[in-house]
């Protein structure tokens, strides 16, 4: 059995026996009882005409109720006798809850400690880096289970290629950055310059996961303070044109006074995601 048909017979509490292929006696005699009913049912309703289905439903279930009554030639009895003999005594009462439906997947936890589930990501603890989990994922919420323990909950969300991240699944080092979201390092770049708002939508885009280019950006921004916002620009400017992307190269350009070098005769370097870039080959 699959683990979603598994973890339904375990909450209603009965056992199931997967019939094996190429095996007819292995079916249930079950069948043929549904066979007998459908039969019945629908040489008694064949020539009627109905014009809504709760109609329909009316005629099947009265017909329904008057095969359960309707005496065996085979045993001597009436379905409803066996019924009431055999089969009310054994069942048991319904679970207070009803059963959710939730499908199981196997994920493995990438570098940036987020699982992937319908290609939206959710945070697991930092620690749980490259170990496989299972997902759990119902109607309302994503569980992430490692060796049958819960290890992480999320509400589910239906936004693509967007992370769900938990602060206390971060590493420490990366807690600090929690109170930035893409909108204020956008609104913040741009109050820079252009290049600046340029150089940090491409670091966000170079990474698998755009939480893990947050670092490099605010602190590009951060060198405003000490180096003032037209320089920084044009710092940015200039690791376009070479080709970086990385807070490292725009702090050294700085550094040097390099931002208005001009790159000698270096063509313009075009910004589009299918475009690999010399980085791609080193």
């Amino acid at each position: 059995m699959n683990r979603t048909y598994a973890e339904m017979a375990a909450h209603y509490g009965t056992a199931v026996l997967p019939a094996r292929p190429y095996k007819p006696r292995d079916k249930a005699k079950a069948e043929v009882g549904v066979q007998v009913v459908q039969r019945w049912i629908l040489a008694r309703l064949r020539n009627q005409r109905f014009f809504s289905l709760a109609e329909l439903d009316e005629a099947v279930q009265a017909l329904v109720v008057r095969l359960n009554e309707r005496p065996m030639r085979a045993l001597g009895t009436t379905r409803r006798a066996l019924f009431e003999e055999l089969d009310r005594p054994a069942l048991q009462p319904l679970p207070d809850v009803a059963y959710e439906y939730a499908a199981w997947k196997r994920c493995r936890v990438g570098l940036d400690y987020h699982v992937e589930v319908e290609r939206h990501f959710y945070s697991v603890p930092h620690a749980l880096v490259r170990q496989e989990v299972e997902a759990r994922t119902t109607t309302a919420t994503v569980e992430i289970f490692h060796r049958g323990q819960r290890v992480a909950s999320h509400l589910r969300s239906i936004r693509r290629h967007q992370p769900s991240t938990q602060a206390e699944h971060m590493p420490s080092s990366h807690r600090r950055y929690r109170e930035w979201s893409h909108e204020r390092i956008h609104r913040e770049a741009g109050a820079v310059g252009h290049d600046t708002a340029a150089l940090v939508e491409v670091i966000l885009r170079s990474r698998p996961h755009p939480e893990q280019g947050f670092r490099s950006c605010i602190g590009i921004l951060g060198l405003v303070k000490r180096h003032g916002a037209e320089r920084v620009d044009a710092a940015c400017a200039r690791a376009l044109a070479l080709g970086t992307r990385s807070y490292s190269s725009v702090a050294a350009i700085l550094n040097n006074r390099q931002e208005r070098r001009v790159v000698p005769d270096e063509p313009a370097m075009l910004l589009h995601e299918n475009i690999r870039g010399p980085g791609y080959y080193n």
